[in-house]
């Protein structure tokens, strides 16, 4: 089925009423008050049916749906449906037979809320034609439409917010470098409040540096003093005695080379 035979339901109302609209003298709007609104000429429903472009107003009956008469509408607001210049309920419609006789008529809804959609409808339908005018062109001639520019144009700036950048920057920066204690090892700071002291190296590692302690003159190591116990304090006259040992020996020595001296020496 063509675009064409497919016929859309745009508008239901159950109650209007039909007058005779008298000719217009002048080219002014027209006046609800003028009609016989106590004696409307036709009463029926009203449907309002849209096929292709062209959108259809239909009086029937309410009861058998026969149709009393139909506006074909080509443009909104138009010359095709107008309003009265003194009520929002009432509109003039200009009808067709279909053998090139037109009227023109008045038509009244009970309900304002009624003829609001009435004018809805209409004027959603004629701009969805509008829109599809406006793709067909488009697709059409695709160069004709307005191209995106993305370039800078001359001067123009840009302007980017590092300042996230920044702090991240500045706080990986403000980490102080750990010193390096012997063989390139990196020590822990000392504790706050405390003196610094000998830096604990891993297990299994010394530094060539510290391989052998160093002994002060006339000290003895502390590897000596922790191995060997310490004699305890003894009167100045030992160390006399041990001294007198020696002389005696010595004495002992020379009174020897004397009772030999008369040996004869081969």
């Amino acid at each position: 089925m063509a675009e064409g035979d497919y016929e859309a339901v745009l508008c239901v109302k159950p109650a209007v009423h039909v007058y005779r609209v008298p000719p217009r003298a002048s080219n002014r709007g027209y006046r609800a008050a003028e009609w016989q609104l106590d004696q409307p000429a036709w009463s029926g429903r009203l449907r309002i049916t849209a096929k292709g472009k062209i959108a259809f107003i239909k009086l029937e009956d309410k009861t058998s749906g026969e149709l009393f008469a139909q506006a074909p509408v080509d443009q909104f607001p138009g010359i095709a449906v107008e309003s009265v210049t003194d009520s929002s309920r009432y509109f003039v419609i200009r009808i067709e037979d279909g053998n090139g006789r037109r009227a023109f008529i008045g038509v009244g809804f009970v309900d304002r809320g009624d003829a609001f959609d009435f004018n809805v409808a209409l004027q959603d339908h004629f701009k969805w034609v509008r829109q599809q005018s406006e793709l067909a062109k488009q697709a059409e001639n695709p160069d004709q439409g307005p191209k995106l520019d993305l370039g800078f144009k001359e001067g123009q700036t840009i302007k980017l917010n590092i300042a996230n950048m920044k702090k991240k920057e500045g706080a990986a920066g403000s980490a102080k470098p750990r010193p390096a204690g012997p063989g390139g090892l990196s020590l822990l700071p000392p504790p706050p409040g405390g003196k610094s002291s000998t830096p604990v190296l891993p297990s299994g590692e010394r530094p060539s540096s510290l391989s052998a302690p160093v002994q002060a003159a006339g000290r003895p190591s502390a590897d000596s003093l922790l191995a060997w116990p310490q004699p305890s304090a003894a009167p100045s006259a030992t160390a006399t005695d041990i001294w007198g040992d020696f002389a005696k020996a010595s004495g002992s020595t020379s009174n020897q080379n004397q009772a030999n001296a008369g040996w004869v020496q081969f």
